[in-house]
């Protein structure tokens, strides 16, 4: 039985060899110039870092560039994947058409894996993209379990889902925090530091919160609780859905270690011992609730509701 790849994501470049030896096979990484809702910022050089520690050990480093791309940045991306395609990193995460654009006339040798973080809907979508040159397709997160094997079945690209963290529900470019903080004669730096202030919305009648951060991409509202689907890997692994991501974007490296591991311990089971993967798999969920930071539970997200168009 093919076995998915588990990718995650480190907030630096300290974080990779502990997540590594945690058991991920991929790293997405990448710098805010270019990418978009990153677990942390990686300068060039961090970046060439990464790339020598994970193939050191036969990983796979994937780096974003899913940014919303403008004319005052489209400029760029063609000296960028130049840089990456150098140092022969594993995957260039997109959503642009424009880096499609850029890698043709760069004549850069980069696999493309595109993500739009709503639109891969349909396998008709994914297979447009995988004959423009890609070569994975990322998944929307509001997709359900059936539409998701639905569409693994009938993709010509590889396919990837979210299995654990938080997903944003909403993006503006405007800088909505700045601009709060200046009309109440507040001063705010817009750095990535201030991802880990805890910053949140709250739904008083919900009784959610909802973290909220801003970046040089603009504002982003996340989820008010954590996707978690260590126990329901089975259906996804039989439909042989090829990579398996733990966002960690707003967590700790203590909690992104022991989650890598719990599902690396998952992955391997399903694909040798399925019995002792079901005798374990409520024990990994429980030590994953034990360790969830303050006021963030754990849920399906969207996997197992009805997907309404």
């Amino acid at each position: 039985m093919k076995k998915p790849e588990l990718l995650v994501t480190p907030s630096k470049v300290s974080d990779v060899l502990p997540l590594i030896e945690a058991g991920a096979d991929a790293l997405l990484i990448g710098e805010q110039t270019y990418g978009i809702r990153l677990a942390g910022e990686f300068s060039r050089e961090d970046v060439e870092q990464t790339v020598k520690l994970a193939h050191a050990h036969d990983k796979k480093v994937y780096v974003a560039m899913n940014a919303i791309f403008h004319n005052d940045r489209v400029q760029l991306i063609g000296d960028y994947l130049i840089f990456l395609d150098a140092l022969n990193v594993d995957g260039v995460v997109f959503g642009d058409p424009a880096v499609i654009m850029a890698a043709k006339e760069t004549g850069v040798n980069l696999n493309l894996h595109w993500s739009t973080e709503t639109t891969g809907t349909n396998y008709f979508t994914c297979n447009y993209w995988g004959r423009k040159g890609a070569t994975r397709a990322v998944l929307a997160k509001e997709l359900n379990m059936d539409s998701v094997i639905d569409t693994k079945e009938n993709a010509e690209v590889e396919i990837e889902i979210q299995v654990h963290g938080m997903t944003c529900m909403f993006q503006s470019k405007r800088t909505l925090i700045g601009n709060y903080y200046e009309y109440q004669g507040k001063q705010m730096d817009v750095e990535g530091s201030n991802m880990e202030e805890g910053l949140f919305l709250h739904d008083q009648e919900r009784q959610n919160k909802y973290p909220i951060f801003e970046d040089v991409n603009g504002t982003h509202i996340m989820s008010p609780n954590d996707v978690c689907m260590i126990d329901e890997l089975e259906e996804f692994v039989d439909a042989g859905i090829d990579s398996f991501k733990i966002d960690g974007i707003l967590k700790s490296l203590s909690y992104m270690t022991e989650v890598t591991a719990l599902y690396r311990k998952a992955i391997d089971l399903l694909t040798t011992d399925k019995e002792a993967y079901e005798d374990q798999k409520d024990d990994w969920v429980k030590r994953i609730e034990e360790i969830q930071p303050v006021n963030r539970s754990v849920d399906a997200g969207f996997f197992f509701k009805e997907t309404v168009y």
